[in-house]
């Protein structure tokens, strides 16, 4: 198996080498030494649907119990078979949005097993998870490589899930945790001297465009937020696929015509705002600011506020934990 031969030469990576820093490898040695077990909370809240719950009941939940996704069981099968996140929200809405004067049938009338159907016939995504005693080395392994943001940590013996770990939860830990070891040098660069983030071909959305202009840039781009640019370039806020959901909170999804101003007007006053950084700011202090606002990236700007990359918590563990491992996750 290519995952199980990448992370055995990963352990291999790991012994002195000549001409490097001694300290680069911290943080994968740290994420080695440490189970998903660890990063576990003493309680979180975990909402699970069954396959026959309509898709729009099902969305609705989400949005009741503060969740962003939600582990898929099939009585038929008597297992778990899949997520259902916000991404199929945009997915189903992108996919049937007509105008605001038709409603989104398939969104009010089918089932979540109808919806898999549908979507799984141009997709071979199934369920991926992992056990509580793997390595967080494993985990984010696993997070980057199948380019997901939820990673359901289930019992081998029981069959259940236990915990959903996300990257923002593994940067805390790291964060929390991480104190106690000694600091890798290389957290003092600049982060203009480091090849960490998105610096080309950045997705945005104009705020005068449309909400069904930014889920279609979501679908096509896959990227995760769009920095809200007015007509001069200067970013104005972000809109994440979280923010999404809120389309569901406001029962507002038949209008899809609206503007991102108006969209962003709409919103929830908790939903993350634009937390920036700047190209002369070391990686130690780009990572307490993400790690402290607890969002899931930073827009880097110049002096102008004119959008120059996007630095994500994905990013972040490949710089940290792959890379010194001789892993690139992200790209390969």
């Amino acid at each position: 198996m290519q995952e199980l031969t990448d992370l055995q030469q990963a352990a291999c990576l790991l012994s002195p080498q000549a001409g490097r820093d001694p300290d680069t490898d911290i943080y994968t040695k740290f994420m080695m030494s440490h189970s998903c077990y660890d990063a576990m909370p003493t309680s979180s809240k975990l909402v699970i649907f069954d396959t026959t719950l309509q898709v729009k009941k099902a969305f609705f939940a989400l949005v009741a119990n503060g969740v962003r996704a939600a582990p898929l069981w099939d009585n038929k099968l008597q297992c778990f078979v899949g997520m259902l996140t916000i991404t199929d929200f945009i997915n189903i809405l992108h996919r049937y949005y007509r105008s605001p004067m038709v409603q989104i049938y398939e969104l009010e009338e089918h089932k979540i097993e109808t919806w898999r159907e549908v979507y799984l016939q141009y997709s071979l995504q199934s369920l991926i998870s992992i056990t509580p005693d793997s390595s967080l080395f494993d985990a984010i392994y696993s997070l980057l490589k199948n380019k997901i943001h939820r990673l359901p940590v289930i019992d081998p013996e029981s069959g259940n899930v236990l915990h959903i770990l996300t990257h923002k939860r593994i940067l805390k830990f790291l964060h929390i945790f991480g104190s106690m070891i000694p600091k890798p040098r290389f957290l003092q660069k600049c982060i203009r001297d480091v090849e960490i983030g998105t610096f080309k071909h950045i997705a945005t959305v104009q705020e005068t465009a449309t909400v069904y202009e930014a889920l279609s840039i979501f679908v096509e781009r896959r990227v995760s937020a769009l920095p809200v640019v007015n007509k001069d370039g200067k970013v104005v806020a972000l809109y994440s696929r979280f923010d999404v959901i809120n389309l569901a909170a406001q029962k507002n999804y038949n209008n899809l015509n609206m503007t991102m101003q108006e969209a962003l007007r709409g919103r929830a006053c908790c939903i993350e705002g634009v937390i920036k950084c700047y190209p002369h700011e070391t990686l130690e202090t780009i990572i307490d600011r993400i790690a402290k606002a607890e969002v899931h990236r930073l827009v880097m700007v110049d002096e102008e506020d004119v959008v120059r990359g996007i630095i994500s918590l994905s990013d972040l563990l490949q710089a940290l934990v792959l890379t010194p491992a001789g892993i690139d996750a992200l790209f390969s």
